[in-house]
């Protein structure tokens, strides 16, 4: 695992610590193997490919699925045999959220905030109503969720999640079918919500993290390959971010272990930005000095020889 210098969770067992974790589905499908990681507070990506193992590692932290080995932590409460104390310390946004299209706004987020514990009618019904501020949907509190688009859905999800003021948030894949600007609303609200307390934000996309993002892990095959800030992911793609201007039917010269990121017209031929694996540049191609983050994990996993993975970064 290529691991660098970042922040992570201080000794006094705060935030999330994972020791060993494994999982192996019936079948003897392998999701996670040996996974370690320590989580403190702030916004923490955890970045793979689809089938990358992100999904089960997010579902054990969540308390929803018990690991074949290992163990982990919240606030050094353990989520297998202190379930119930963890479950009041979490709110969690699984991939799919939408099963109350009937129900208004408010009575969704009233309902589970009354499930989470909070029997007070009036205590509730103000915790209700600053959640829904918070993430913007006070103004549709009366509409029914079936009405709602997918941004909102995705932002009555976080507001359902945060009603009982949990002190770590667990969402997963959250933006998959959102338009560009529901995300970068997404990506705000996550920056905000990870000033006072632990969010572990799982995707494939890259964007997802935002500049909140300050640490991060890759999962690949079920293995953690990378953990650091975004700016060390960055910084190992320097040299292997390129540029190249070719005939517009010249994308062939570029040649195995070359991933595009862009193209666009230039005079009677093409620009074409890309990420040579093996950092080898190609003939006449300049390197970038200024690589995105979204490059550096194109470039990592391109290192892995997993180019098919790091194409889906920027679905």
């Amino acid at each position: 695992m290529e691991v660098t210098a970042t922040a992570t969770a201080s000794q006094d067992r705060s935030g999330i610590v994972a020791r060993g974790i494994g999982h192996l589905y019936r079948g003897g499908t392998e999701a996670l193997r040996g996974v370690d990681l320590e989580i403190g507070t702030g916004l923490f990506g955890l970045l793979g490919p689809n089938g990358a193992g992100k999904s089960t590692l997010m579902r054990i932290l969540a308390t929803l699925l018990v690991p074949t080995a290992g163990s982990a932590s919240i606030h050094g409460r353990d989520v297998v045999r202190d379930r119930r104390a963890v479950r009041t310390m979490l709110g969690y946004l699984p991939q799919e959220f939408g099963a109350w299209r009937l129900h208004r706004t408010e009575e969704v987020v009233d309902t589970l905030a009354l499930l989470s514990g909070l029997a007070d009618r009036e205590v509730r019904r103000r915790r209700v109503r600053e959640v829904l501020e918070m993430v913007g949907l006070i103004e549709v509190a009366d509409r029914k969720v079936k009405k709602l688009s997918g941004g909102m859905v995705r932002r009555l999800g976080v507001a359902q999640a945060l009603v009982h003021a949990p002190q770590v948030l667990i969402v997963d894949e959250p933006t998959v079918g959102l338009d560009p600007e529901e995300r970068l609303r997404f990506r705000q609200l996550m920056a905000r919500l990870g000033e006072d307390r632990v969010i572990v934000l799982s995707t494939h996309i890259v964007a997802d993290l935002g500049s909140g993002c300050r640490d991060l892990a890759l999962i690949d095959r079920g293995e953690i390959v990378f953990r650091g800030s975004p700016s060390d992911l960055v910084n190992r793609a320097r040299g292997r971010v390129f540029e190249a201007v070719l005939p517009v039917d010249g994308e062939s010269r570029l040649g195995p272990g070359v991933e595009i990121v862009s193209r666009a017209r230039e005079g009677v031929g093409i620009r074409i930005r890309g990420v040579a694996a093996s950092g080898a540049l190609p003939e006449g191609a300049v390197a970038s000095d200024r690589p995105t983050l979204e490059e550096g994990y194109l470039a990592f996993m391109a290192e892995r020889g997993r180019v098919e993975a790091a194409g889906e970064a920027a679905s």
